[in-house]
């Protein structure tokens, strides 16, 4: 098995270049480049990791953990963290923990017993003070999407209020006065932000907000699927709903094709998020659109930031876009407009 004296003898340099080089701590002329380059491909010369390691008190891997690595947010987020890893020389060890605390925990631990070093972690479910008090303890954490209150670590999120409030405007200015709202469940910073953007337009536009249009609870499609049924039960029904995440959307239209309701001509409908599989639906769904794929980047670089000993803001925000497309439409149902 070749060592790097192997590759420095070869390469007509020594070991400290071959190191360096190998470590991007040196820039090199390129003739000298290219021949350790052609050194290590002759003798397939491959770094002893584990001495590298043990020298450096690194191991060069970082830590994701989602809640549920299957949902398109995440994974999306996932595959953009993974990338600007690799592109810095980082292996990713990524945790999906179906919003199991305990696996929440366990990631943690796998921080502080240097694992990796260092993790950025996304949750989905309200912290009854565990995560914070061990994150608390921990070095090199960074916190995307959802917050964990009560930490000092560094923060990504995307401007959620004024995305919700965006898009109640939108079905505003198209004329609807009925507006329905579906959330998820409570304790969780998107939730709120979003109910506080959505409650904000409505107010600025002097219409009372009706408890039987609201339902909070799930980001779930079931939640939004039977509460939609509720809705449309209604003595006097929504003209428009606005569904907090894609996923309730797709529950909403669940269940406005169950009642034999059409998209946008009896109902309007908006969501937040912007996967993939919003434009493939019929009408393709209007939505607020995160920036999933930045979110991943910008998380892995403010991680980095970190570990090269910088302080990165403790607070981004990212900024939201409404993309209009044709499931929202004036109110035109005569039974359904007041």
């Amino acid at each position: 098995m070749a060592t790097i004296h192997d590759v420095a003898q070869d390469a007509g340099v020594s070991p400290t270049t071959v190191s360096r080089y190998l470590n991007n701590r040196i820039e090199l002329p390129p003739s000298t480049a290219s021949r350790i380059d052609a050194a290590i491909a002759k003798l397939d010369y491959r770094p002893n990791l584990l001495a590298k390691r043990l020298s450096t008190g690194k191991t060069e891997a970082v830590g994701l953990v989602t809640p549920e690595i299957r949902e398109p947010f995440f994974a999306e987020l996932a595959s953009a963290f993974e990338d600007e890893a690799d592109r810095h020389g980082y292996t990713v060890f990524m945790s999906s923990t179906r919003s199991d605390r305990d696996r929440e925990i366990a990631s943690l631990e796998r921080l502080h017993d240097r694992h990796v070093d260092g993790l950025l972690m996304m949750t989905n479910t309200p912290d009854d003070g565990t995560l914070a008090a061990l994150i608390g303890k921990r070095r090199n954490v960074v916190i995307v999407d959802e917050d964990i209150p009560g930490v000092g670590v560094p923060r990504l999120f995307v401007e959620n209020t004024e995305g919700a409030h965006a898009a109640t405007r939108h079905l505003i200015e198209a004329g609807h006065r009925r507006i329905a709202y579906l959330g998820g469940p409570h304790g969780l910073l998107t939730v709120t932000e979003r109910r506080e953007g959505f409650l904000l337009a409505m107010n600025e536009a002097g219409i009372a907000v009706r408890p039987e249009y609201v339902a909070i609870g799930s980001f779930a499609p079931e939640l939004a699927r039977v509460a939609t049924r509720k809705f449309l039960e209604l003595p006097m029904p929504p003209t428009a709903i606005f569904a907090s995440s894609d996923y309730l959307a797709i529950g909403a239209v669940m269940g406005l094709k169950e009642a034999g309701i059409s998209v946008p001509d009896d109902i309007s409908l908006i969501g937040f998020d912007d996967m993939p599989f919003g434009a493939l639906l019929t009408p393709p769904l209007t939505a607020i659109r995160q920036p999933v794929e930045q979110l991943g980047r910008q998380g892995f670089q403010t991680l980095l930031a970190l570990l090269n000993g910088e302080a990165p803001p403790l607070l981004t925000r990212l900024p939201v876009e409404l993309i209009r497309r044709q499931s929202v439409a004036a109110p035109t149902r005569k039974d359904f407009v007041a």
